[in-house]
């Protein structure tokens, strides 16, 4: 049956090309549609914990730091899978790895529906999730934007980021809603339809390159052939050796070191914490959440404006101002009186910065690292999830010992200052220095 409906994929994904290529249209918008469905929902995943806090300390009495451990280590795989799943997508293509993301998500879910203990929270929230997200994460805008894309390579990577931090964001209103009127266990169900429907669109309509279909990239006059698949073995070693040769260079830990603070600063602290902070002075979850809908929604423009703006300006530059106006952001929050019209002014300007790092720091590497890039921003991204655990396990861990968050919200944003002055020296590194693919 699997089998057929994946026949069924091919053929369904050959007449749209077919049809859109009378019409002027390249089928890569296609593939950067379901990518971007399947981003949204998987983010949506990730970004479920940041209403959960609250529910599970009340049913369970687990503390915060205990929950926010827990979550920890769904962000710290999240991050790590990204250079393995990367070359999963090389040696096994776009759709089988999808499905299987898919999938371990799902199960993860369904199981914390019944779950009673904390090691139960920190195996399926933590451990099953971590790992579905991972094989997704970023790498897959990347992937697919380097394959399908010569020209608008940065609106795609754009478009695609915007989607994975819209994703855990705007679900947030919807999901804090369920929760306040139904249950956490509603807004737990609401996911898994939505990842349901994603699996089917990337089942029929998801081809691995333009190649598969006789296409050019998006941008180019000839076919690019798939490169000779690797063994499995060499699948396997890929990450470790790109890594081995990455770490070699100063542009490679200047990237991961920014990430990092670029983690800490969104996904670990925001996305995870900014809830239950605004519950500390008093507004409701749902409002809160429609706070970072709102970042949601400003981090949508923001980061499809980072994706043209780094298609026609130096990316150092535009790292620079993000990391920058975010960081003053940051440091202001803990002095603002949490009105609703200061969170909006937060909402606006951080919103803007959410993750429009990502498609300078994508060109950046592309730029680089050649053909081993999405393999090299993989990495990347695990120093960007390795700052978001450190983060929300510390946030979590600051608020229990020290009764607030404002400290772990402080330290943010000075890191962030410290982020912008580092990216400038960038200007420095010859691109002689970067490495191409064997």
């Amino acid at each position: 049956m699997v089998l057929s409906m994946q026949a069924n994929g091919f053929s369904l994904s050959q007449l749209f090309s077919d049809r859109l290529t009378r019409r002027g249209i390249h089928y890569g918008w296609i593939v950067v549609a379901v990518s971007f469905l399947t981003m949204l929902v998987t983010a949506g995943a990730v970004g479920i914990p940041g209403v959960l806090i609250g529910p599970l300390e009340s049913e369970f009495g687990w503390s915060n730091a205990e929950i926010s451990a827990a979550f920890a280590v769904r962000l710290l795989l999240f991050g790590m899978m990204g250079p393995f799943a990367a070359a999963f997508m090389n040696r096994f293509g776009l759709r089988p790895v999808i499905l299987l993301s898919q999938t371990l998500i799902g199960a993860g879910i369904f199981g914390a529906l019944w779950m009673t203990e904390l090691w139960q929270l920190t195996l399926l929230m933590g451990v099953v999730v971590g790992l579905g997200t991972g094989l997704t994460a970023m790498v897959l805008g990347a992937t697919v934007a380097t394959r399908w894309f010569v020209n608008r390579r940065g609106l795609v990577i754009g478009l695609l980021t915007a989607s994975t931090a819209t994703g855990q964001l705007v679900f947030l209103p919807v999901m804090a809603a369920l929760t306040e009127a139904v249950g956490w266990r509603a807004a737990l169900s609401v996911s898994l339809v939505a990842l349901f429907v994603a699996a089917i669109a990337a089942l029929m309509l998801m081809r691995n390159r333009p190649s598969d279909l006789g296409l050019a990239p998006y941008g180019e006059m000839a076919v690019v052939p798939a490169p000779p698949q690797q063994s499995l073995l060499a699948m396997l070693a890929s990450p470790i050796v790109t890594l081995r040769d990455a770490a070699g260079t100063r542009m490679f830990w200047l990237l991961f070191g920014t990430f990092f603070i670029c983690g800490m600063s969104t996904n670990g602290l925001i996305q995870t914490h900014f809830i239950p902070l605004c519950g500390d002075f008093g507004l409701a979850a749902v409002t809160a959440a429609g706070v970072l809908a709102v970042i949601g929604l400003f981090d949508f423009a923001g980061t499809v404006g980072s994706g043209w703006l780094s298609d026609r300006f130096d990316n150092r530059w535009l790292l620079f101002w993000y990391y920058g106006l975010r960081g003053l952001s940051l440091i202001w929050l803990p002095f603002s009186d949490f009105s609703l019209y200061a969170l909006s002014i937060f909402a606006i300007f951080y919103g803007l910065d959410w993750v429009a790092t990502v498609p300078p720091t994508v060109k950046l590497a592309a730029e680089h690292f050649g053909e081993r890039a999405n393999i090299v921003f993989g990495w990347v991204f695990a120093g960007h999830q390795l700052g978001a655990a450190l983060a929300a396990w510390g946030a979590g861990a600051t608020r229990t010992v020290y009764d607030t968050y404002l400290p772990a919200f402080f330290l943010a944003g000075i890191l962030c200052l410290i982020a912008a002055a580092a990216i400038v020296t960038l200007g420095g590194i010859s691109r002689k220095r970067r490495i191409i693919s064997v």
